[in-house]
């Protein structure tokens, strides 16, 4: 929840900075009121009191050129996908992180807008699109079977995929022994089979990976595969697409995807995507005390000021 560029729990207090009138804050028994204009004077000589006013523009400029791009529905499907992940958890995980369920849809909202951004603005290149090519795997669905992580779970490894040699039917057989052996409860009821993955899959194990992309459909591991952080796996492909020699149209949409997600993962290109829409919005700050609140993607005199 805190992957967002832009950090929306500060933006939430950013209508705190609109106005600046002689509206009262707060009062103290005995003592003098604190005024809007008294707490933006204070505020806006802070660090996080311009990074507030530098978030409230990138917003306002990402919402201006690409608001119609990024709907409501795909906001709160993403939001409800998080609440289906974190589950009894979710409102401590919002509080943990700085942020209400507006905040977070705030945030989400961002973070859709920018990948807009990123794709409008930034053009691939072949040598990228053949960079990606490389490391390229279709998505593939096994099954798998988890012993425990000490020699005892390497025996028994060695045994499953021993039952497994001498079995007419592999897959019906995997799956009987997945519920025999697996440790892993959470897909051993199910045959151990586990969501669909490809090449830039950051959430499974990379030995796991490395195992399963050399299988062929049907095929599984005839030796125990070991992960430090897990133990021993045996891995049976239960289907998978295979690799074209070259980029087909299809997989060019793919490799433009899975680039542009790692674009956003990297905020040096972020930053230049936030430069670029910038540029076009050509902010105008009116207060000189913040004229260098975009002085990270802008040069002050472009981002200009109260003279204006």
């Amino acid at each position: 929840m805190k992957k967002a560029v832009l950090g929306v729990a500060a933006v939430l207090t950013a209508t705190l900075l609109a106005a600046c009138g002689d509206k009262t804050v707060a009062t103290i028994d005995g003592g003098k009121k604190i005024t809007q204009s008294q707490y933006y004077s204070s505020l806006k000589s802070t660090d996080s009191g311009k990074q507030v006013l530098s978030n409230m523009i990138i917003n306002n400029a990402l919402e201006a050129q690409y608001g119609d791009k990024v709907t409501t529905k795909e906001v709160n499907k993403q939001f409800n996908a998080y609440k289906k992940q974190y589950g009894s958890q979710f409102s401590t995980q919002l509080t943990s992180s700085g942020l209400t369920a507006s905040g977070l849809k705030q945030n989400i909202r961002t973070q859709k807008l920018l990948a807009v951004a990123m794709k409008a603005t930034t053009k691939i290149t072949q040598k990228e699109l053949e960079t990606q090519f490389k490391s390229y795997q279709p998505k593939v669905t096994v099954r798998y079977i988890l012993l425990k992580n000490s020699t005892a779970g390497k025996k028994t490894a060695q045994k499953v995929i021993s039952q497994l040699n001498k079995a007419s039917n592999k897959k019906a057989s995997f799956i009987k022994l997945a519920k025999k052996y697996s440790t892993d409860s959470s897909t051993a009821s199910n045959g151990g089979l586990y969501t669909a993955f490809d090449n830039t899959d950051t959430s499974t194990d990379s030995t796991f990976k490395a195992a399963s992309f050399k299988l062929a459909k049907g095929e599984y591991t005839k030796t125990p595969v070991h992960s430090s952080s897990y133990g021993y796996f045996v891995i049976y492909m239960d289907n998978r697409t295979t690799k074209p020699k070259t980029i087909t149209a299809a997989v060019k949409k793919t490799l433009k995807e899975q680039i542009y997600a790692t674009d956003m993962n990297n905020s040096t290109k972020v930053s230049a995507v936030i430069t670029k829409v910038l540029k076009k919005a050509d902010p105008q700050i009116k207060d000189s005390d913040l004229s260098n609140v975009l002085s990270q993607y802008l040069s002050s005199s472009s981002s200009s000021s109260s003279s204006k």
